[in-house]
């Protein structure tokens, strides 16, 4: 059985759901609650010396980093979430690194949390996240070149990216009307099955 070890909120983990669902992948579920500090159990880091999520333990292996699993699934099943030519693969390695290395890693939860805590209530999360959230997108609103896509007409690696980014955003205070392109797709990708699949969900009380 396919095991991913994801926390419902982590954008990370967003991106692998949405491949495992686009290849019709079943897995099993592997909560790893960040709220709480279980990815700093022994068990877990065990299993991720990162103390990071997610992790996808597949094919008798297991990985981490969420852009390294996602390229893994797309080599293997086939899904075709890059382009052929070199330079067009570049561009899309780049819209998806400009939200999943640019904007996610500062707005990480421990990051955030640190700068909170050691502002001694001077930065507000919300305050924190709002300044690195919206420049990022802004930017990757002028990278973007296709009308229901992030790279013109074919669902890619980016795409993967954006999403998860979009509901961070929405959940921050992110305000996407300044951004036509990046809202025009995201409301297209959340449309499809696997996205829709993929949605956080809140953990059963």
């Amino acid at each position: 059985m396919t095991r991913l070890h994801d926390y419902w909120r982590s954008s990370a983990s967003y991106r692998v759901r949405i491949a495992l669902a686009l290849a019709g992948i079943e897995w099993q579920a592997a909560p790893v609650d960040l709220t709480t500090g279980a990815q700093r159990d022994p068990d877990y880091l065990a299993v991720n010396p990162q103390g990071l999520v997610p992790t996808l333990e597949i094919d008798g292996d297991r990985f981490t980093q969420s852009l390294a699993i996602v390229e893994y699934l797309n080599e293997t099943r086939a899904l075709g979430l890059l382009p052929e030519a070199p330079a067009d693969r570049a561009h899309v390695r780049a819209l998806a690194q400009a939200i999943a290395v640019d904007i996610h890693p500062v707005c990480n939860l421990r990051v955030a949390k640190h700068a909170v805590a050691a502002s001694n209530g001077a930065i507000t999360m919300e305050s924190w996240m709002q300044t690195f959230i919206a420049p990022g997108l802004a930017a990757v609103e002028e990278m973007i070149s296709g009308e229901r896509f992030c790279w013109r007409d074919q669902l890619t690696l980016a795409d993967l990216c954006l999403v998860p980014q979009i509901y961070n955003a929405r959940r921050w205070g992110i305000d996407l009307a300044p951004m036509p392109n990046i809202s025009r797709i995201a409301a297209h990708l959340e449309t499809l099955p696997a996205f829709a699949a993929a949605r956080p969900t809140p953990p059963a009380v």
